[in-house]
């Protein structure tokens, strides 16, 4: 799935894009809040400035992934690989983290 992909299917309505592999993916600035992302492979996206309140982020792989800016509140990121993330200035209220790797 290409970014591209994942944004029209999400201006249509779909939230679910569970196990999604986005790879390097260039989602900076895009709404993705309530998206359900379990399992999916973000290692070094661009996430920047992206709103994803209340999205599902479970034992994702976001190693290098630039959140910069993101708003992650509210987000679900249990079991999430964030080795080497870039969460600078990123809102993480409420956010549950609980056995993230890499922090």
């Amino acid at each position: 799935m290409t970014a591209e992909e994942l944004l029209a299917a999400y201006a249509k309505g779909k939230r679910k894009f569970d196990g999604a592999d986005l790879r390097g993916a260039n989602l900076r600035g895009a709404n993705l809040s309530e998206a359900s992302l379990d399992g999916a492979s973000l290692d070094r996206a661009s996430l920047h400035e992206a709103n994803l309140r209340e999205a599902r982020l479970g034992f994702a792989k976001l190693s290098e992934a630039n959140f910069s800016g993101a708003d992650l509140r509210e987000a679900i990121l249990t079991g999430a690989s964030l080795s080497r993330a870039i969460l600078s200035e990123a809102n993480l209220e409420g956010a549950n983290l609980e056995g993230a790797i890499g922090l």
